[in-house]
């Protein structure tokens, strides 16, 4: 499948054929669905806690005799029941990580890629070098997209330069090829990628 390919000033340089088993699968909402949870799951930090009997600072005393004071029995003033003591089945240090199949986290990424190919909301640009780091000087060129969220993937080092044009832009990013993934892609309108980036991409995900 064939697309053009645009320069940063939206005007046609040429095509590029398009893989059909990456860039035109049918997309598969379930599977981006569990792809998004696996990767919202692993940025938790999981760091919230509450300190159990064992933790307490306070006395180990025992608050009074077992029998004969009409009073319900207490071991310790750090119990749950008291004032201060401690938090019974309360969250503790964990991770919140699960397993997904490398192939589902594939099919995913294909599959929130041909979504954005069929809406025609993603753009194969030449290449993102450019001269000037003043972002002025790219917003001229962004006009055109016609949008305030892109994701712009490209190699890193040939990109160092527009990557560091738009970073103060609200709504745009750049990312490198190699760490595109479906959570960043599903959070903006369109995707713009290099040539370059889409035939690392196809040897990736075919």
């Amino acid at each position: 499948m064939k697309v053009d390919v645009l320069n940063l000033d939206s005007k046609v340089v040429g095509d590029i054929a398009l893989a059909e088993e990456v860039f035109a699968v049918e997309p598969r909402n379930d599977i981006v669905h569990s792809v998004v949870r696996w990767q919202l799951a692993k940025r938790r930090s999981g760091n919230h806690k509450t300190k159990g009997i064992s933790e307490i600072s306070g006395t180990g005393k025992k608050p009074w005799r077992q029998k004969g004071t009409g009073r319900a029995r207490a071991g310790s003033l750090r119990a749950p029941q008291f004032r201060g003591g401690a938090t019974i089945f309360g969250p503790v240090v964990r991770s919140h990580e699960f397993g997904l199949p490398k192939k589902v986290r594939k099919l995913g990424l294909r599959s929130i890629l041909s979504d954005k190919l069929k809406s025609k909301n993603l753009i194969v640009l030449d290449t993102l070098e450019i001269k000037s780091l003043k972002t002025k000087d790219v917003l001229k060129h962004l006009a055109s997209f016609g949008s305030e969220k892109i994701l712009f993937v490209g190699d890193k080092e040939k990109s160092e330069k527009f990557k560091t044009a738009i970073s103060n832009l609200i709504g745009m990013d750049f990312i490198a090829e190699e760490g595109l993934n479906v959570y960043d892609i599903i959070r903006k309108d369109k995707i713009v990628i290099t040539k370059e980036a889409v035939a690392r991409l196809e040897s990736r995900l075919k």
